[in-house]
C-alpha cells in the first residue's frame, strides 16, 4: 500500500499536536512590583512551574505519578526545589536527566536518598538571583496519629520573592502556627488531601491565617475543593480551582 506525503505529513501534524496538548498546563500569570510577568504553571499534584524573564523553576517534579506519566519534556528549569522525599515530590529518575548546571535544592532527607544536591533546612534562604530569594518554611503534620505523614523539622514549604512578588507553596503540611508569621502573601499553594495535609477546614484556616490575595488548593486528592472557595466567599481571598492538580 502506497502511502502519499501529504497523508504522511498529516500525521505527523496530528501526532504532533497530540504531544502539544499532553504538556499544555494551566498558567497563571501575576505582575512583580515592576510590572514584569511571572508565570505559574500547575501541572499536576505537587508539580508546579515558575517562569520569570529566564529563568525557570520546578518545584516538586515528577514525571510518573503513580503509574500515570506526566510530560515535563517541554520544561527547561534553572532550580529545581524538593519539599520532601515522597515519591509524589521526589522522582530521582526525572532529577537525573536533569543538566548537571540546574541547581537542585531539597531537605536533608530527599539529600540522603539521591546524594546530591543543596540542603535546605526549615528558616534557611536561598538567593537565586539579585531578583529571587527563597525562604525554607516548616511543613509538617499536627493532628494525633498523623505526624508520621509529615514529621515536624523534616520537610520545607517554600516561600519565593520574585521581584517583589511573594508566591508561598505549603508543601504537605497542615495550618501550622507559623503560618501566622507568613505575611503579604500575593499567590499561596496550600495543599489539601485528607488525611495526608489538610482538610478543607484545615485550609480554610490556613488560608485566613495567611490571608493571601490569590488561593490556589493544590495537591488535592479526593478532596472537594469547592467548599474552601465557598467559605472563603465573603473574604478578600480570591480561590482558584484546577483539577489538573489532582
Amino acid at each position: 500500500m502506497k502511502i502519499s506525503i501529504k497523508s504522511i505529513l498529516f500525521l505527523l501534524f496530528m501526532i504532533s499536536a497530540s504531544c502539544q496538548a499532553d504538556n499544555d498546563y494551566p498558567v497563571k500569570s501575576f505582575k512583580t512590583d515592576s510590572g514584569k510577568n511571572v508565570g505559574i504553571t500547575m501541572i499536576k499534584h505537587g508539580s508546579l512551574a515558575i517562569s520569570y524573564e529566564d529563568t525557570q523553576i520546578l518545584i516538586d517534579p515528577v514525571a510518573n505519578f503513580y503509574g500515570q506519566i506526566v510530560d515535563l519534556s517541554g520544561f527547561k528549569p534553572n532550580s529545581v526545589f524538593i519539599t520532601h522525599e515522597h515519591g509524589d515530590h521526589l522522582d530521582a529518575n526525572l532529577l537525573s536527566t536533569f543538566n548537571q548546571n540546574v541547581n537542585l535544592y531539597l531537605n536533608a532527607t530527599s539529600q540522603k536518598q539521591i546524594n546530591k544536591g543543596n540542603i535546605v533546612n526549615n528558616g534557611d534562604t536561598v538567593t537565586i538571583n539579585q531578583s529571587i530569594h527563597v525562604i525554607a518554611i516548616p511543613a509538617y503534620n499536627t493532628t494525633s496519629g498523623r505526624e508520621k505523614f509529615h514529621p515536624k523539622g523534616n520537610g520545607n514549604g517554600y516561600l519565593f520573592e520574585i521581584d517583589g512578588l511573594r508566591i508561598y507553596i505549603s508543601g504537605d503540611t497542615e495550618d501550622i502556627p507559623e503560618m501566622q508569621d507568613i505575611q503579604d502573601v500575593d499567590v499561596a499553594f496550600l495543599s489539601a488531601n485528607q488525611p495526608y495535609t489538610m482538610t478543607v477546614e484545615q485550609c480554610v484556616r490556613a488560608a485566613k491565617l495567611i490571608s493571601p490575595k490569590h488561593l490556589i488548593p493544590y495537591h488535592l486528592g479526593e478532596t472537594n475543593v469547592t467548599q474552601i472557595a465557598d467559605m472563603l466567599k465573603n473574604t478578600n481571598i480570591k480561590v482558584h480551582l484546577f483539577d489538573t492538580l489532582k
